[in-house]
């Protein structure tokens, strides 16, 4: 893998990383279910498992997009059609209460119909001291 085609694969993960995040668009249910492997779970940054049918059901629902930003995103290829992103993630709560800050690792997998997420986590940061 190049160097370009490296940066190249880093900015479309992230594109469609992003695209889960809901900046300011409609979820739909047919893009959200091709963006998500048959098999995709996660555990979330309160460490709560949760299956594909539960996100599915959440995201398509979420109307308002939550002022989440993300930021150092990273990639390591792992196999041809494999790939680990890394990032950070700021969300401002709307009541005011305190930044959340999490690290993120989200497996993709390369299909016939693109690249899928596979498995998500994210792991409150620790304060800087």
């Amino acid at each position: 893998m190049t160097p370009h085609d490296h940066h190249d694969l880093c900015a479309h993960l992230q594109k469609l990383e992003v695209e889960l995040h809901h900046p300011g668009l409609p979820c739909d249910a047919g893009r959200l279910q091709a963006l998500l492997h048959a098999d995709f779970h996660e555990v979330g940054r309160s460490g709560r498992p949760y299956d594909r049918t539960t996100v599915l059901g959440y995201l398509s629902q979420v109307v308002a997009p939550p002022t989440v930003v993300s930021s150092d995103f990273r990639v390591e290829r792992l196999a041809p059609d494999v790939a680990l992103l890394h990032y950070r993630s700021v969300q401002r709560p709307a009541d005011g209460g305190a930044d959340l800050r999490t690290l993120r690792s989200s497996l993709w997998l390369r299909g016939a119909g693109g690249w899928q997420l596979r498995y998500h986590q994210g792991t409150p940061e620790a304060a800087q001291d």
